[in-house]
């Protein structure tokens, strides 16, 4: 099985990781901290925004090496 773009598959783990690490805390407290009323699951493909504030809340930093 060949993949052409594996982005997608990326973008779910980490969001899907997140989802995890993010209960794991408290739903209610990320919420809190965010003004999100929602959490990560398994199908849901959160924007950009809405991924940075729940690793803001978490106290992920995202960093991009060349």
């Amino acid at each position: 099985m060949s993949c052409t773009n594996p982005l997608p598959s990326i973008a779910g783990y980490i969001a899907h990781a997140l989802g995890v690490v993010a209960r794991a805390k408290g739903m209610k407290q990320i919420a809190e901290q965010t003004g999100l009323s929602r959490s990560f699951s398994k199908n849901d493909n959160p924007t950009l925004k809405t991924t940075l504030a729940v690793m803001k809340a978490l106290g992920i930093k995202l960093t991009a090496k060349i």
